[in-house]
């Protein structure tokens, strides 16, 4: 008889753990609380238009196809991928307009419009992040980080002082980049892990970085496409997947984790793999202070956490081709209104994340417009100075309309609005389980990675397994589908034992 499986949660970390326990002879079923699965890694649709609810940036396609070729499928069977060139356009509060290509050819063209010193000064953080980058893939990303000695042993170590993460994002790109526009444009991409770059590592210059370097890309259809193609993969294995089923609590008995407590009774398994908020789960579906180990709720309470985000929807009558697919605008004051979400309150002058997904996949509107996301990094709900109504709500629109409408060509962008709806730090907490709020779960400061970060199997019950933002390599749908590999393997050895 198989070994059974319950999976708690159907996000990306517990569809993509689903698929590859599936391959290797377990039983699994799958309990979400929402009547879809995906997670945050969801979607909104009206009669018009089609929208991405939080992620939108793929990097790193490899590690999507990986799971295809783990079970010996065909990616090119479930998912088209597009390839963006220019993967950003550029627009700055002064004005100006660049965009940066993949293509090494353009993307010199633009450095050089910028200044030659500057592309001279991109190129080598380009080369020396990359270097960072080989390191921590090899030595840190690939690892499970789950005993001391994976991470404190003379090899590791002497990486770990090679890469040089003690100075922040921002003075780093700053060694590098002189021009301020080119500087904050990059700085910007560190957050997309919801750490300032400011007070964050310098490790997370990755992300501008592998996005240089490996490309941005497309999925037809939207980010859910990939949800969809996980989905599929699980019942073409045998695997059961029930919606709108809320696991209760994850029972206990005898120093192991028999199954969980839901509205439909108790449901008994060999092991049980969380892939719910961690914060949340330790709180609220381990109710034995015993099997919380040291994530008492005080604990939890005094670690750090990544901010939260606030969306627009907009559907449009009309095409803007002013826009890319991956637009950042930058607004004034950078710095105050960066460090405004971590700090507690509201932009004044909110840097922005557009996407404009329409623009490379008709599939994403039933129209002659546009379909965009607008996206700016605000406090959690941990933060209790902002409250999350009707007034605050309307009042950042406004000034994050007011900052699309001073983009030159989108100036008439509010009265072509046909739709627009909002997803605040509230919604997550609500829709997902998020502690606080957080689209990224537990801060990725230095003493919240790799080793320091949860585990992927409890301390006290070694048949109970974690997967997600919160647990090791981190956040971002490419990290979490390499937790699902790692957990995977520990699940594995677990069983073999």
């Amino acid at each position: 008889m198989n070994k059974k499986v319950i999976i708690v949660g159907a996000g990306i970390g517990g569809l993509s753990s689903a698929v590859r326990l599936l391959s290797n002879g377990y039983d699994v079923e799958i309990y979400e609380k929402n009547k879809t699965i995906g997670g945050v890694v969801n979607f909104i649709e009206n009669n018009t238009s089609r929208f991405d609810l939080s992620a939108s940036i793929l990097m790193m396609p490899d590690s999507y196809k990986e799971i295809f070729s783990y079970v010996n499928k065909n990616y090119k069977d479930y998912l088209e991928f597009i390839q963006i060139d220019p993967i950003y356009r550029l627009f700055s509060a002064d004005g100006t307009t660049n965009d940066f290509y993949n293509n090494i050819s353009y993307l010199t063209k633009t450095l050089e419009g910028i200044s030659k010193e500057d592309s001279l000064g991109y190129f080598k953080l380009i080369s020396d992040v990359y270097e960072k980058y080989l390191i921590s893939n090899k030595y840190f990303l690939q690892k499970s980080e789950e005993n001391f000695k994976d991470l404190f042993n003379f090899k590791t170590l002497l990486k770990a002082l090679k890469i040089h993460t003690l100075s922040t994002a921002y003075d780093y790109i700053s060694k590098y980049i002189k021009d301020e526009n080119l500087r904050n444009f990059l700085a910007f991409q560190t957050m997309y892990i919801g750490v300032s770059p400011f007070d964050g590592p310098n490790i997370y210059t990755l992300i501008p970085v592998v996005s240089q370097l490996y490309g941005l890309w497309h999925l037809k259809g939207g980010m859910y496409s990939f949800v969809n193609a996980l989905s599929k993969l699980i019942l073409e294995f045998g695997g059961t997947i029930k919606t709108g089923v809320a696991v209760e609590e994850i029972i206990f008995l005898d120093g192991k984790a028999i199954g969980v407590k839901t509205p439909q009774g108790i449901k008994k398994a060999d092991i049980v793999l969380c892939n719910a908020d961690f914060s949340y789960a330790m709180k609220n579906l381990v109710k034995d202070e015993y099997y919380k180990d040291k994530y008492t709720d005080k604990k939890l309470s005094e670690m750090k956490y990544s901010c939260s985000t606030f969306i627009i929807y907009l559907g449009l009558k009309k095409k803007y081709p002013q826009l890319s697919v991956h637009n950042i605008y930058l607004g004034k004051n950078f710095k105050e209104n960066i460090e405004a979400a971590f700090k507690g309150s509201l932009p004044e002058n909110p840097s922005l994340y557009i996407y404009c997904p329409s623009r490379i996949d008709k599939s994403m509107v039933k129209n002659e417009g546009d379909c965009l996301n607008v996206m700016v990094r605000v406090p959690n709900l941990l933060f209790k100075e902002i409250t999350w109504d009707k007034h605050n709500i309307n009042l950042l629109t406004h000034m994050i309309l007011s900052q699309v409408k001073s983009i030159k060509g989108l100036e008439d962008i509010e009265e072509n609005i046909e739709y627009i709806n909002c997803f605040t730090p509230l919604d997550m907490a609500r829709k997902f389980n998020a502690y606080g709020g957080t689209v990224f779960g537990l801060s990725s400061n230095l003493t919240q990675t790799n080793y320091f970060r949860p585990h992927f199997k409890s301390e006290k019950a070694n048949n109970l397994f974690f997967v997600g933002s919160s647990i090791h390599p981190g956040p971002g749908i490419s990290l979490v589908l390499n937790s699902s590999k790692l957990v995977t393997e520990e699940i594995l050895k677990y069983i073999h034992n």
